[in-house]
């Protein structure tokens, strides 16, 4: 396999790019560093990707790239770049969803029309499916996003069955439930809970704390992404989650656990666009993917407080 991994420098990205070397790949990746966070964030995520041997980065947009170039001799494309967050796709900002979101993708899909690639695995979310969908949320649903986000990987879903149905690109769609571990963005709620835990600093909770989500740790994730690659059927949605529906209020006693202290939450009120509920189910995955879970809620949570301890950049 040499594989392209758009958005390497990510949270998700970095981890799939070290299963993949790790694995025996040759891995080129690409990122073009938006700032969404900081730099310094992604720059330490790749900071073990470059000592290998078999890893190739480019700093680039997808918009301003020869992508036939980049393409050259790639057997398998996973597309993980994107504009993340809910709550920012609202209002001024929603170009830079379109742009990143829409735009990279068609690029890169009509880039993928002339190569013999194996795979185009894209990088999709639970947020396609809205809060009309029942429980547990199943791949043929009707989706219905409720955040101007949602939409875009929705309609990136969409172009990607497009260009296998019409010109042949190979290409599945991965809807990740809320996945969380080391190198979470700064804005995800774990980081900010664990973080806020290790400081003593107040936590400020959206919501009622009763919305529940289907969480799933970042290995997990990736071991479902890898095999998507090589089992994964051209032209179909898997959901990849963790296999179990949690409130936030239980998340938040399961934090006091683990960072051995009393926690001072803040509520506030729902925000825009922020799902009320979240349930996979991934019998899809299991059959076609071999994909079963393997880590558990708490220990996923010890693992990120670890990491996040041991980055004082992060939690001063």
């Amino acid at each position: 396999m040499r594989a392209l991994v758009t958005g390497a420098a990510g949270f998700i990205g970095s981890h799939l790019a070290e299963r993949l070397l790790a694995e025996g790949a040759d891995v080129v990746g690409v990122d073009c560093f938006t700032d969404y966070y900081g730099r310094g964030q992604k720059e330490a995520n790749l900071e073990p990707l470059r000592a290998e041997s078999g890893f190739q980065f480019l700093e680039a947009d997808l918009a301003d790239t020869n992508l036939g170039a980049l393409l050259r001799d790639i057997t398998h494309v996973f597309h993980l770049a994107a504009q993340a967050g809910v709550r920012r796709s609202w209002g001024r900002d929603f170009p830079i969803y379109t742009t990143a979101n829409l735009d990279a993708t068609q690029a890169l899909l009509e880039a993928c029309r002339e190569k013999p690639i194996e795979r185009f695995v894209y990088a999709s979310s639970s947020s396609v499916y809205g809060d009309h969908v029942a429980l547990p949320m199943c791949e043929d649903a009707l989706p219905r996003p409720v955040s101007p986000y949602g939409v875009t990987k929705l309609a990136g879903e969409h172009l990607s069955l497009l260009y296998h149905h019409n010109h042949d690109v190979p290409a599945v769609a991965l809807r990740y439930f809320t996945v969380y571990g080391p190198r979470q963005r700064p804005d995800m709620a774990f980081h900010r809970f664990l973080k806020a835990a290790l400081r003593g600093d107040p936590i400020e909770l959206y919501g009622d704390g009763n919305q529940t989500r289907d969480f799933t740790f970042v290995t997990d994730a990736v071991t479902a992404t890898a095999a998507a690659a090589v089992r994964g059927v051209p032209g179909r949605v898997y959901n990849i989650a963790g296999g179990s529906r949690v409130s936030i209020n239980a998340v938040l006693s399961l934090v006091e656990q683990c960072a051995g202290r009393p926690l001072d939450v803040r509520r506030h009120d729902s925000q825009l666009g922020d799902m009320r509920d979240t349930y996979a189910d991934s019998s899809l995955a299991r059959r076609d993917l071999g994909f079963t879970p393997a880590v558990a809620l708490e220990e996923g949570l010890r693992a990120e407080l670890a990491w996040l301890s041991a980055q004082p950049a992060l939690t001063s």
